[in-house]
């Protein structure tokens, strides 16, 4: 897929995190409350500020942590929907550049991903 780098995936953001994105993210210096949030489910979210991702550099029109980015951001536009299943996002302008190939494998692990989401979940509402 081609990013035209457009900012629309990084508005109003409702990422899932995992734990291994949150880990990531405290080990390279950023304090988990101020890039996380619980939604009222208790997954873990990205945190938003000024319409936008936390971490997305609005005047550069860039992400701040594209290197570390969370699984779910390096997989998107690829994602799921309860209704349709593995979709590429309509919201994303460069929608069309998503290969059949790359439909499959990020599909799969946009699944694997959201099922471990769910895990560490349900784990942590037990304990």
């Amino acid at each position: 897929m081609h990013c035209s780098h457009c900012g629309i995936c990084c508005q109003e953001t409702e990422m899932l995190l995992s734990e291994a994105d949150v880990e990531v993210l405290k080990r390279a210096g950023h304090d988990r409350s101020k890039f996380a949030r619980f939604d009222r489910d208790g997954f873990v979210r990205l945190r938003n500020h000024r319409g936008f991702c936390v971490f997305y550099e609005i005047e550069k029109c860039r992400c701040g942590i594209y290197d570390i980015r969370p699984l779910g951001c390096r997989i998107y536009p690829v994602i799921y929907s309860e209704r349709e299943g593995v979709l590429v996002d309509d919201l994303c302008p460069m929608k069309e550049t998503v290969v059949k190939k790359e439909l499959r494998e990020k599909g799969e692990s946009v699944i694997a991903l959201l099922r471990r989401i769910d895990r560490e979940t349900c784990s942590r509402r037990k304990s």
